[in-house]
């Protein structure tokens, strides 16, 4: 199989896995919080987190993966602004109705393209943009129903959306940059965004709920979802990480509205929730704009490919003839008029 063909298999695999596991802890955190009376959302992260490293920690040790330091402050700062990111996504939920947070969370993606054009000059086609928009549109028509404003809930959401790009930008641009795979950089920064959320963790879910994460009455059946909620989220943590760190940040959250689609879907068939013709009526709107966007950045990124492959090819056969040279550069314009190969006559003769 040609390296592409490899490549697409394992963007194919990891939003494949990513789907899976995040629709299953949102049914499994459901289940907890609803059912159960378990609202410690927060608190349960630093715990996925933590579950996380340890799963790691014992895949280095039996050498699944090989461990690669590198810069030692920027995994800290981007553990932790990860790590504040959960946290004000959290705290924005809390203090803002359902359908204000949902229009945060569609806020993520324009924000992400506007950061990536502004600060790394990638542009983003009519077409791209045109999906996007559809897509945006169509989860807005599912999901959102109420909007409630309050100045403290704004300004959360604002500082949400804000790091939540940044970070997400960064984790693509650090794999890259720094040469380390989606489970190294998972795997050093995970300390640092599960220490964050461990010390922020009980007095943000004490601020939202009023109750206190130690004083809560853990029944074994608590404990048996608690536990499948954190060994859940392992492969949350790392389809994450692997996803931004093959395809992009943009991408990752259009996927992201795939699995809200699919969560409404579920919360339907499987937990009877209210479903409407509105809800219907979005989420195909969304899938429209998702296989959309699916479309374009195949054909955009076949085109390139095509175009570099052009390029190359030019480049081997302007190197294959020995019998021609160029003097001083390869055909250098003059005056707007390009400059003729010369022919090195010595050379012809020693030939």
């Amino acid at each position: 199989m040609s390296e592409s063909g490899q490549f697409q298999l394992g963007t194919i695999g990891a939003l494949s896995l990513s789907v899976v596991s995040s629709v299953s802890i949102v049914i499994c955190n459901k289940a907890l919080i609803s059912s159960l009376g378990f609202t410690f959302a927060t608190t349960l992260t630093s715990w996925h987190l933590l579950v996380t490293f340890c799963s790691l920690h014992v895949a280095l040790w039996m050498k699944f993966f090989e461990h690669k330091p590198f810069d030692a402050r920027a995994v800290m700062g981007f553990g932790i602004l990860n790590g504040i990111s959960i946290g004000l996504l959290n705290l924005s939920l809390g203090f803002n109705s359902v359908g204000f947070y949902q229009m945060t969370k569609l806020a993520i993606i324009p924000c992400t393209v506007l950061l990536e054009t502004l600060f790394f000059k990638k542009r983003f086609s009519r077409s791209i943009q045109l999906s996007l928009s559809i897509l945006l549109l169509g989860v807005g028509i599912a999901t959102v129903t109420d909007l409630q404003l309050n100045a403290l809930g704004s300004v959360l959401s604002l500082l949400a959306v804000i790091t939540t790009c940044i970070a997400q930008i960064m984790t693509n641009t650090i794999q890259k940059r720094f040469k380390v795979s989606s489970t190294q950089l998972l795997y050093q920064s995970c300390p640092y965004q599960a220490m964050t959320l461990f010390i922020a963790g009980p007095f943000l879910d004490g601020l939202l709920t009023n109750q206190n994460v130690f004083a809560f009455k853990y029944t074994p059946q608590v404990l048996v979802f608690i536990v499948l909620s954190c060994l859940i989220s392992v492969s949350v943590n790392f389809s994450t990480f692997l996803v931004i760190g093959k395809t992009s940040p943009v991408t990752y959250q259009v996927l992201g509205h795939l699995k809200t689609c699919l969560v409404l879907a579920f919360g339907y068939f499987l937990l009877h929730d209210p479903f409407s013709w509105r809800n219907i009526f979005g989420i195909l709107v969304a899938l429209v704009g998702m296989i959309l966007y699916s479309y374009y950045c195949s054909f955009e990124s076949q085109q390139k490919a095509s175009e570099a492959s052009g390029q190359l090819s030019q480049a081997k056969e302007s190197e294959s003839d020995p019998l021609i040279s160029v003097e001083n550069g390869p055909g250098i314009a003059t005056d707007g008029v390009p400059k003729a190969p010369v022919w090195n006559s010595n050379k012809d003769l020693h030939a």
